[in-house]
């Protein structure tokens, strides 16, 4: 069954995430994650596309599995895909975040223009705690958000808030849980009642400011993360202890 869902009517591209319960992202959903975003990119009558997830989160995440050596690299590039797909796409792109946007979760609302939030929802890198690093977050957040709240993120996975993260800089709206759907819809409808080609070359111009990483910055940042970290014992010991649900035995500090 396919767990990513598009809908296009009038000018709008709903991209829905459906992966129960949390909608983690195997090797798999990115590739089709990635084919959905490029296509509805390419399409003329789209104006503006909207990334959500069904049920209780927007995403938790990429499937750890999927991310230790055998698999990694692979992953990387299908999920790096997908951003760079939102991050590059003619259209303005919205986030519609309900429940947790964590890890690569966390990553698809920084490659989104606009990101809607309910009271209820949280962000966060937590990839340090399991030995890794986000490469498009690692890239991306120390340009976004001021460089102390990047490094705190990154540094130490804590996981914030919608109203903290709305402090930092990774969020525009924050709504009750109960009017996300309503605020979310008055901010899609109020641009898809502006100028088509505007809001496009609007964008060409906005993704010349380079704020957000390019691919070659966003490529860059893989190859360091499977020909440097993935060569670490740690970063296996970590992935592999999430798995087995035990404590990280991390290498001795010289």
């Amino acid at each position: 069954m396919p767990c990513v869902h598009v809908t296009v009517e009038g000018g709008l591209a709903r991209v829905e995430l459906d992966r129960p319960p949390l909608n983690v992202i195997d090797l798999e959903a990115a590739r089709e994650l990635a084919d959905a975003i490029e296509g509805v990119a390419r399409r003329n009558d789209v104006a503006v596309i909207a990334l959500s997830g069904r049920g209780r989160a927007f995403c938790a995440g990429v499937d750890v599995r999927d991310h230790l050596p055998d698999r990694g690299a692979d992953m990387l590039r299908a999920f790096h895909r997908a951003c760079l797909a939102l991050i590059e796409a003619p259209q303005p792109a919205i986030a519609v975040v309900q429940g947790a946007a964590l890890g690569g979760g966390c990553e698809l609302t920084l490659a989104c223009d606009l990101v809607i939030a309910s009271e209820r929802a949280t962000f966060g890198q937590p990839e340090i705690r399991l030995g890794v690093f986000p490469p498009l977050a690692a890239v991306a957040l120390p340009r976004m958000i001021p460089f102390h709240h990047a490094s705190e993120l990154l540094l130490t996975g804590r996981i914030v808030g919608a109203a903290e993260a709305a402090r930092m800089g990774l969020v525009n709206r924050v709504t009750e849980e109960a009017g996300l759907v309503a605020a979310a819809e008055e901010t899609l409808q109020g641009l898809l009642a502006l100028s088509a080609a505007s809001l496009r070359l609007t964008r060409q111009v906005m993704l010349g400011s380079r704020v957000r990483p390019s691919a070659t910055e966003i490529a860059e940042a893989e190859r360091f993360y499977v020909e440097r970290l993935m060569h670490t014992p740690d970063a296996v010991e970590g992935l592999s202890a999430f798995l087995e649900k035990r404590p990280p035995q991390w290498g001795k500090r010289s």
